[in-house]
């Protein structure tokens, strides 16, 4: 499959390719500055500077696994990623946002970064832990312990802080098939955003509030996989006031992560032709 990295812009309701290449490329996050995009590319990760598209590689270390779960932190400063190198499934580790060694923060695998507290102070990620194989979302402050938000009610997956850092919006199946959930940013009040048959995964809300963006999947897909047909789909914080404004082929890769443009004007993501 062929990459296409776009980028959509609200006012006009219209996007454009910013780079297509052959490698599979996923997951753009966009800098704090505005100028670039960040995406991993086959266990690797690049930076594409709009104003000349190209992948520029970010040096990472000995982390040579990444999987397409990273980001960058509100003051541009530093990157996550998760990782698979150490051979125990997906870590999390932190480094230089110029490129470095990676440090590791998550305390036990497997863990997948998600999002990033607007103040800088906090992690949310989802992890498995002990014995058992069910997906539950995390918070970590940075230097402190992690905190379980969900229990086990089924597989969740994609938090993402709101605006202010009050809220974690998620994905959940514990109704039968993935639905948008949220929730304080302490786990309390956890609740189901609206109900319908697609299966929805990764909100993102914007940066200044007025919108949450996910991804459809069509009815009965299992999980996020690749290569299917899907819809971004925009609404209210509130979930009021859903639309599909884009269709293509996509899924796992398209925007597994936060991929909102800082002034909340447009977003990145990816799509895919043979």
């Amino acid at each position: 499959m062929r990459s296409f990295l776009e980028i959509y812009d609200l006012a006009s309701g219209t996007s454009r390719v910013l780079l297509h290449s052959d490698r599979h490329i996923e997951a753009p996050n966009w800098d704090p500055s505005g100028e670039t995009l960040l995406i991993n590319a086959e266990g690797r990760l690049f930076r594409v500077p709009l104003a000349n598209p190209k992948l520029i590689a970010v040096e990472t270390g000995i982390a040579q696994r990444l999987n397409n779960d990273h980001g960058i932190s509100p003051d541009g400063r530093q990157i996550v990623i998760s990782s698979h190198h150490e051979g125990k499934g997906s870590q999390i580790y932190l480094l230089p946002a110029t490129g470095g060694d990676p440090i590791k923060i998550s305390p036990e695998a497997p863990s997948w970064w998600h999002g990033w507290s607007p103040d800088g102070k906090a992690l949310a990620y989802v992890a498995a832990r002990g014995e058992k194989t069910v997906i539950d979302v995390y918070t970590l402050p940075l230097g402190g312990t992690e905190t379980r938000l969900t229990m086990g009610e089924g597989h969740c997956d994609g938090p993402d802080f709101s605006a202010d850092g009050a809220l974690i919006y998620y994905n959940c199946d514990r109704d039968g098939h993935a639905q948008i959930w949220v929730m304080q940013a302490d786990g309390t009040q956890q609740r189901k955003l609206f109900a319908d048959d697609c299966v929805n995964w990764f909100p993102h809300p914007s940066p200044d509030g007025q919108h949450l963006l996910y991804l459809a999947y069509p009815p009965g897909t299992l999980g996020h996989p690749a290569n299917l047909p899907v819809a971004l789909c925009l609404c209210d914080p509130n979930g009021q006031n859903r639309r599909r404004i884009l269709e293509f082929t996509g899924g796992q890769g398209t925007m597994n992560v936060p991929n909102w443009a800082p002034d909340s004007r447009s977003f990145a993501f990816v799509r895919y032709e043979p």
